[in-house]
């Protein structure tokens, strides 16, 4: 299950205007257009933008309580919890793997 979380992670990612999205919802959060404008994209492609952001489970959105119209999407840490962990086991074994070289290098 982390695997296809990590895989989907870097998939939705290595579109460089959700790279951007995710940057700008890193300082809170905001409304489609601002991130539209921000990002010099149309409406209809920041749209299209967030809801792959959302299926993905990067980016969760919310309802502005004084206007239904309006949400508000922000950055879900989640998958990024599961991404931590993934990088941290490659690199606990790259760190195993490099000891025990140094190790035998030592020692011929």
């Amino acid at each position: 299950m982390v695997e296809d979380q990590v895989d989907r992670f870097f998939e939705v990612l290595a579109d460089p205007t959700r790279r951007q999205v995710v940057r700008l919802l890193g300082e809170g959060p905001q409304r489609a257009g601002q991130l539209a404008v921000a990002t010099g994209s149309s409406s209809p492609a920041m749209s299209r933008h967030l809801r792959i952001l959302l299926e993905a489970g990067l980016v969760a959105d919310e309802r502005v309580p004084d206007d239904a119209r309006v949400r508000l999407f922000r950055l879900n840490p989640e998958p990024v919890v599961a991404v931590q962990a993934w990088l941290d086991q490659v690199q606990a074994h790259w760190r195993d793997q490099l000891g025990a070289f140094k190790r035998h290098v030592e020692n011929s």
